[in-house]
């Protein structure tokens, strides 16, 4: 399949046994998403948002859930702070090595596991 046949890239990472503390580090999420726009060489729409999880309400969900929106589309984090396991997922119509974007995370939050998902999106997008 030829590049410019494929509207976008989205790469899941699943990330188990992370740094203890990292999941619920507001800061250290703030700057995570900052710095991978930065690492990918794209443009904030706006600065990134993060909010806690209610911990009396969920829980079982306790941690951090944020965005932030690019140019190119967008970085989602999610965090359960019990288990050390973080969520991310970073979408773009932008192409981008998803081997360096893993790396940078491992390097970000120290993950025992990480499971990795790549997936192109709009396969049928520019035969309309």
């Amino acid at each position: 399949m030829k590049k410019s046949q494929v509207f976008g890239y989205e790469l899941l990472l699943d990330c188990y046994g992370c740094r203890p503390g990292a999941s619920g580090d507001l800061e250290h999420c703030y700057s995570y998403l900052e710095k991978m726009v930065r690492f990918l060489g794209m443009k904030k729409q706006s600065p990134p948002s993060i909010f806690r999880t209610d911990r009396k309400a969920f829980p079982d969900k306790a941690g951090l859930s944020g965005w932030v929106p690019l140019a190119d589309s967008s970085v989602v984090i999610h965090t359960m702070s019990k288990k050390n396991f973080i969520s991310i997922d970073v979408y773009s119509c932008k192409e981008f090595d998803p081997r360096k974007v893993a790396e940078f995370t491992k390097k970000y939050f120290e993950p025992r596991t990480i499971q990795k998902q790549f997936i192109l999106r709009g396969r049928h997008y520019y035969e309309q």
